[in-house]
């Protein structure tokens, strides 16, 4: 298993992790099991987004004399009343839906306390100048959450979250599907059908400026609907109109900025495994390139994946990282100290480029590489 940062917040996290949403299925009996494999297997961090209380009750017990072992990632104001769940601001409901976990999951903290599916900006702006930011803070503080995020569907408010100084780890949906779409603040409105009926080129640019703000503030991204809820890897389903594999849809995650782990939603232990098979995959099985350049009515001509389809350079320059760093620091007025520190430590630079053509010609997305390798030279010197 490959282990990455979490943005700042000093914790290690497997890339791989688990979703819950297969936790509830057979009322809970698969619990233990789903843990086992993660241990076995280097699976070191979860989400618990769901409030059911059997649920938290099933993965507290499987936590029983290995709470050390894994990374908890919770919600806050995920709550369940009248045998429901609701997602609630009610501050009263917050709280004792926190004190509720904490006692059903038999800890005394949560690493990563989130506060839970904010996808409009008058409901942040409600948290924020409400008691939910507040209450948050005084657990951080207190040490209940040693590190506090939020999750979103909504790059805007995922932006304002980032750049609030409070958050220090976005859960958001990352898929080459939803990437494409604009903000909204209805989740539905990114898989409905008509919105892929057009020609579509490209990133939504909110959406790259979210992940590369997160990578230059250092706010870990851990990412929820990889799989599109299992519709990307359907051919009927899917709104490209071609199925994806798992392996393809964790490495598009993966090689988006600030990407820590991505969590798999498992129904199964053969699901859970087939995931985790991701770290062994080649990078065959991983590629994605040839897929996306195949998408009708989706392009992203000009637009630098990150693939490594450029490879091999024949002065061996990391294509790849160096577009990334580029893209960076143009975000920025000024040259970000980190993108220039992690730069300068790659082994070879866009100066050292012979402007062969060789990588323009192996790009399946018509990628300028030779001007981005003449402005990167410029912005870093080198």
């Amino acid at each position: 298993m490959n282990y990455r940062d979490l943005g700042n917040t000093g914790l290690r996290v497997s890339e791989i992790g688990m979703g819950c949403e297969g936790f509830g299925e057979n009322h809970c009996k698969n619990v233990p099991r789903y843990f086992d494999i993660a241990e076995e297997n280097g699976v070191n961090y979860f989400d618990l987004f769901t409030s059911d209380p059997e649920i938290r009750a099933s993965v507290g017990r499987a936590l029983l004399g290995r709470r050390e072992k894994f990374i908890i990632q919770s919600h806050l104001c995920s709550v369940w009343k009248n045998g429901q769940y609701l997602r609630s601001r009610n501050i009263d409901e917050v709280k004792k839906g926190f004190e509720e976990m904490l006692s059903l999951l038999q800890t005394d903290f949560i690493d990563v306390g989130l506060i839970h599916y904010v996808d409009s900006m008058e409901d942040w702006k409600q948290i924020v100048e409400g008691p939910v930011l507040s209450y948050a803070l005084e657990l951080k503080k207190a040490g209940a959450i040693r590190h506090l995020g939020l999750s979103s569907h909504n790059p805007q408010v995922a932006l304002a979250a980032a750049k609030s100084g409070s958050i220090e780890v976005l859960m958001f949906s990352v898929n080459p599907c939803y990437d494409l779409q604009p903000a909204n603040e209805d989740v539905t409105e990114l898989w409905k059908e008509e919105n892929y009926q057009s020609t579509l080129v490209n990133m939504d640019p909110k959406r790259q400026e979210l992940y590369e703000t997160c990578q230059r503030l250092g706010v870990g991204i851990t990412v929820m609907k990889a799989f599109g809820g299992g519709d990307l890897l359907d051919q009927s389903l899917s709104p490209a109109r071609m199925a994806l594999s798992v392996n393809q849809c964790l490495h598009y995650a993966l090689t988006r900025p600030a990407v820590a782990t991505v969590l798999v939603g498992a129904r199964s232990e053969e699901q859970l495994l087939e995931s985790i098979a991701y770290e062994t995959a080649s990078q065959a099985e991983k590629d994605y390139a040839p897929a996306f350049a195949a998408f009708p009515k989706i392009s992203w001509k000009g637009h630098c994946m990150y693939c490594s389809h450029c490879a091999p350079c024949p002065q061996k320059i990391d294509v790849a990282s160096v577009t990334k760093f580029l893209h960076l620091a143009k975000a920025q007025k000024e040259l970000p100290e980190t993108v220039r520190e992690h730069y300068a430590v790659l082994p070879h630079h866009a100066g050292e480029c012979l402007q062969c053509g060789a990588c323009e010609t192996r790009c399946p997305f018509e990628v300028p590489i030779i001007e981005n390798m003449k402005q990167a030279k410029e912005i870093f010197g080198k």
